[in-house]
């Protein structure tokens, strides 16, 4: 049989990047998914290709793909594939984000309406072509990576608290309608203060900062995966897994 086959998406950096080479310890092979790649670079470090490597140095395959989670027939196209050439999809980590820093009345609409579709339609669409497949093949596991911002409005981005918000909901309405397909779709809500290179770039001075590394996040997504089919619709926060002992202690961020 072979291996469970997991999709991270913003799998170029921080977060993404760790669950990649973690699920792949952990015996995925993964498709690691994108804007950044070795083509189209962004501003900040990292790309899929380099995450691919540390999957496959982990001894299972990988996929490194340029995806714009906004781009509806590219999202499609992607899971289409995946089936055509892999023959499953087990795990889905929704992970991409953009969190826009200026307060809203003084930002632009059109960084409103970017993180809208980002962080809201493109984790709709993969599993509105990833659960069908899912569900087909005898069920798999979705996991949507929210903040605690969705419920800090003084965070001070708006459109980031309205679509983390929405997030959740989007997890819990899909729970509920996929409940009888075998395809379970939970929140994994970050409350804590994990160091990515896109967090470090907002916060001027990133050692000021206690931060935590992301292997936290492998952990409880980890757990999360590991549950029965029929545990779904659940918001969890690394406070909650860390209490029920699933994910590690205090552990300092490594840059």
């Amino acid at each position: 049989m072979s291996a469970p086959v997991a999709l991270v998406t913003g799998a170029s950096r921080g977060i993404g990047k760790r669950l990649c080479a973690d699920l792949a310890r952990a015996g995925y092979d993964v498709v690691c998914a994108a804007r950044s790649s070795a083509e189209h670079p962004s501003k900040l470090p990292g790309t899929v290709e380099e995450t691919a490597k540390l999957v496959t140095d982990a001894g299972h395959r990988a996929w490194p793909v340029a995806l714009d989670v906004r781009d509806e027939d590219a999202v499609r196209d992607l899971v289409e594939r995946i089936h055509a050439e892999w023959g499953r999809i087990d795990l889905v980590v929704n992970n991409a984000a953009v969190a826009p820093e200026k307060p809203a009345l003084e930002d632009s609409t059109k960084r409103w309406r970017l993180a809208l579709d980002v962080n809201v339609n493109g984790p709709f669409y993969v599993i509105y072509y990833a659960a069908p497949r899912m569900a087909a093949a005898g069920g798999g596991r979705i996991i949507n990576v929210s903040s605690s911002a969705a419920v800090l409005p003084e965070f001070g981005r708006a459109s980031y608290t309205v679509t983390k918000t929405a997030l959740e909901a989007l997890t819990a309405t899909m729970a509920h309608d996929l409940r009888e397909k075998q395809v379970a779709v939970n929140t994994l809500r970050l409350d804590l203060m994990v160091w990515t290179e896109g967090f470090a770039a907002t916060l001027g001075d990133p050692a000021a900062y206690s931060m935590e590394d992301a292997v936290i996040m492998s952990d409880a997504v980890l757990w999360m995966a590991k549950q029965p089919l029929a545990w779904t619709g659940h918001l969890e926060t690394i406070t909650s897994l860390r209490a029920k002992g699933a994910v590690r202690g205090i552990t300092p961020a490594t840059k």
